[in-house]
């Protein structure tokens, strides 16, 4: 079994194995699944059937993820993407007040709009055009992007009136009665953290997973000991698998082909279906340069061969959502974990896509797992993809300020598309102000307008 599939997914070749690409996948999935919890919450909120939400969620990583594994042969997984369902949600549905049936046609609108690009040149012109600085910022960018997430996640990092983000006050805590819940939880990242820091300086194999394993049982630990209380009204479910509702695999069918086409010609759809087909078309361009990178699949020229068959399969991935009752999708930036891992090939990818399968039967499982217990993977990862900043030429401002621009727009905007808008259209205007020109490509000219116009318009 090890010797066909190392000649399908060509291991030794890539320098892998079966066993790591395996713990890699397992890696992904257990630091992406929170995507099965936290989807169905959001697009719930436009009256979708949370249960119906939750399998379809299953089904579109598990497809989606299929789909890239059998195209490119890359270690990268897709999921709903965790801001167009907010922006399916909040501003297209309870916002501009189309129905969310009306909101999954424009999802499968812009499925097949994506996948007419991926068809073309212009997927490649799209990649080939960003200055290598760029790319190299945007690996950084995600970097960043992945870290505030954890952090966020853990609750060490909180919003503030008087300065946006602070650090979470024990202090406060334990004056308010929260501590058992919020307070011990970043207890627990932090200890989770400093043992995933050791685990890795130790060269321990595996230890991102192992990591996350640990604190998770230290979670359990407290709340059997009584120092973490659940309160599931506050957000703090219990760390014990819950099977009491048993393994029922929740209906599809309050939502499989709901799609609602009748505003397809109205400008306010065409606009929606665009935003969704911009935001899609860079998250991914952006995911792929920068895992690309991290994973060594980006050739001299920093571009990767094959980028057009992973767009198309985000695009099948999207139209099979907006068919499913779902978001659209995007390459998930949690399986930079899994790249970490040492994972660099599609069994990776089809390993994570299993696991989402099996998540539809051992929900409460993966469910269990807390935020506080992966969010030590995301800060790690996001220190090794950040690590990308020391390729960036300095030296030259015209390179350098679009660069940062585009690194530090991604955490402080919370999206990669933001910072990758940032980052192109500075890198335009500078260089062409500056006599240099002759730099800029007519596809970079094209993309700065796209984003100029969309910030005009959305």
């Amino acid at each position: 079994m090890d010797d066909k599939l190392d000649k399908l997914f060509h291991l030794t070749e890539r320098g892998t194995s079966v066993k790591t690409e395996v713990l890699a996948g397992l890696t992904t999935f257990v630091t992406a699944a929170y995507v099965l919890a936290v989807n169905p919450s959001v697009m719930s909120a436009t009256g979708m059937d949370a249960g119906a939400v939750f399998t379809a969620t299953a089904l579109v990583c598990f497809l989606g993820t299929l789909a890239m594994a059998a195209l490119t042969n890359y270690p990268f997984v897709l999921v709903p993407s965790m801001g167009l369902n907010a922006y399916f949600a909040y501003t297209v549905v309870l916002g501009m007040g189309y129905t969310w049936e009306v909101a999954l046609a424009a999802i499968f609108v812009e499925g097949v709009a994506f996948a007419i690009i991926s068809l073309t040149s212009l997927r490649e012109k799209i990649f080939s055009a960003i200055p290598i600085n760029l790319k190299y910022a945007i690996s950084t960018g995600i970097g960043l992007f992945i870290t505030i997430i954890g952090l966020k996640n853990s609750g060490l990092v909180v919003s503030s009136p008087a300065t946006l983000v602070s650090v979470f006050s024990f202090s406060g805590s334990i004056a308010n009665g929260t501590f058992s819940t919020a307070g011990i939880s970043v207890v627990l990242f932090c200890a989770g953290l400093l043992i995933t820091g050791v685990l890795m300086a130790r060269n321990v194999k595996g230890n991102i997973l192992v990591g996350i394993l640990i604190t998770w049982v230290l979670g359990i630990i407290c709340e059997l000991m009584g120092l973490y209380v659940p309160d599931p009204a506050a957000g703090y479910a219990s760390l014990l698998p819950d099977f009491s509702h048993g393994l029922a695999v929740p209906s599809l069918a309050p939502t499989l082909m709901k799609m609602d086409f009748s505003q397809v010609a109205d400008l306010g759809f065409i606009v929606v279906a665009f935003a969704f087909l911009l935001t899609s078309l860079f998250d991914t361009v952006g995911s792929l340069i920068g895992l690309g990178a991290k994973a060594e699949l980006l050739d001299e020229d920093g571009n990767m061969p094959g980028v057009g068959r992973a767009m198309g399969a985000e695009s099948i991935a999207t139209m099979i959502a907006g068919v499913l009752g779902n978001s659209a999708t995007c390459c998930s930036v949690e399986c930079a974990a899994g790249i970490a891992e040492g994972g660099r090939t599609g069994l990776m990818g089809l390993t994570t896509g299993v696991l989402f399968l099996l998540s539809m039967f051992l929900s409460p499982i993966f469910l269990a797992i807390p935020a506080f217990a992966t969010a030590p993977a995301l800060v790690i990862v996001g220190s090794l993809m950040a690590s990308s900043v020391l390729s960036i030429d300095f030296g030259d401002v015209t390179e350098s300020i679009p660069a940062f621009l585009c690194f530090v727009g991604m955490p402080f905007c919370y999206s990669i598309v933001e910072g990758i808008s940032l980052g192109i259209i500075s890198y335009v205007v500078i260089n062409l102000l500056s006599d240099n020109a002759k730099k800029i490509s007519p596809m970079m000219y094209a993309l700065a307008i796209v984003f100029i116009v969309k910030y005009a318009l959305i």
